[in-house]
Parts: C-alpha cells; structure tokens; sequence
C-alpha cells in the first residue's frame, strides 16, 4: 500500500457484490460481453457511493394521495469519460445519471515512455456543469487522470470527483498527490506497476477487454 491510502480522499467502498464482481472481472476467463456487463454493474455500486452527498434542494410534489416534500439534485452534473476505455463506464453513469451532461477528454499513452498524449477534448469554456465525474477503469501510473483534472480545472471546473476500478499504488499516490482537493473511488487497489506499466495482478487491458480488439 503507498501513502495515501489512508486519505479520508481516497474510498474503497466495501461490498460483498463490489468484490463478487471484482473477482469475475479480473479472470481471462470470462468473455468480453460479460465483462462489459461487470465493468458496468461495478461502475453504479462505486457511483452510488460517488454521488451520496450531491447537493440537493427541496421540492414539493404530490403522490397519488397526498403532497409532499422531496429533493431534486440542484447541480449540472457532467460526466467525464478519459477516452478510449473510460466509455465503457459512461453508458452505466449515464443510466444512473440520466441528466448529466457527457464530456470527453483523449488522451493515449506513449508506450515507450508511458506519458499520455493529449488528443482530444470538448471542454467548454466556460464549463456548463458544476461537477465533474470523471471516469476511467485503470489508474496505472496516473498520468492520463492527472492530466485530464489539470485539463478539467484550466476550463474553470471547481468540483471534481474520480471513479475508476482497479489502481496501482504508484498510479493512485501520484493522483492523489497532484490533485489532493479530488476524492477518488476504487473498487480495489492493487500491488504495484510491472516494467511495462501494467497493474499487478490487474485485470489486463481493459481497454482491449470492453471493445473486444
């Protein structure tokens, strides 16, 4: 475990599902169609816990037998895929948050030097949502989630939340420490980096598993 994992920024929710699917995501065993199905069932168990202080405002409605007091999300919320593996957990985001804005940002990594190359955002300046849920299944060496915040925070975006599935401690310490206002959701940190840049014992490229390629 690195330094931070103690943050009261960093959430590892525990739940017997969390870790049921978690187990069944991670094995070269099961099929794309139905790790497509894990990555999505994970994604609303962490964005459940996510989302469980959205500022909300009252509003009076009425059943069919009497009137009552409600609440109403009172916040633009946007959700952030980091291309291209993050769009594997925006479908499920979008189906728990059917109102939310959806934001890409591209960013590829070098396989030589493992930095992420920046090639595509469409970020409005300045922003038309409060929150930012970014979403990207692998917090390998962190780079492309750092450089997407750093991204997200130069258009003017101030509330920023993270949600991946499985990191790696150098991934997650160097996360935490560029962006130390952003709290982060993982189903599971993991033990270290491998020499390619790789999560131990991971779930592979998760990129490669969704799309099936």
């Amino acid at each position: 475990m690195g330094t931070h994992h103690n943050s009261p920024n960093i959430h590892l929710p525990k739940h017997a599902l969390l870790e049921h699917k978690l187990t069944r995501l991670r094995d070269k065993e099961t099929p794309p169609a139905v790790f497509r199905k894990l990555v999505h069932e994970i994604t609303q168990i962490l964005l459940i816990d996510a989302t469980r202080d959205l500022p909300t405002h009252p509003e009076s409605r009425h059943t069919p037998l009497a009137a009552f007091s409600g609440a109403t999300l009172s916040q633009q919320i946007g959700i952030v895929p980091i291309l291209r593996a993050g769009l594997g957990m925006c479908e499920s985001a979008q189906a728990l948050l059917p109102l939310a804005r959806v934001l890409h940002v591209g960013f590829a990594r070098n396989e030589e030097t493992l930095e992420p190359c920046f090639y595509y955002d469409n970020l409005p300046i300045p922003p038309n949502i409060d929150i930012a849920i970014v979403v990207d299944p692998m917090v390998a060496t962190g780079g492309s989630a750092i450089a997407t915040l750093s991204r997200l925070k130069e258009t003017g975006i101030r509330e920023i939340r993270f949600v991946g599935l499985v990191g790696a401690p150098e991934g997650v310490d160097a996360l935490h420490s560029a962006h130390t206002d952003v709290p982060i959701w993982l189903a599971a940190i993991d033990t270290h980096l491998n020499e390619c840049g790789y999560i131990v014992p991971g779930l592979g490229d998760a990129g490669d598993r969704i799309m099936d390629t």
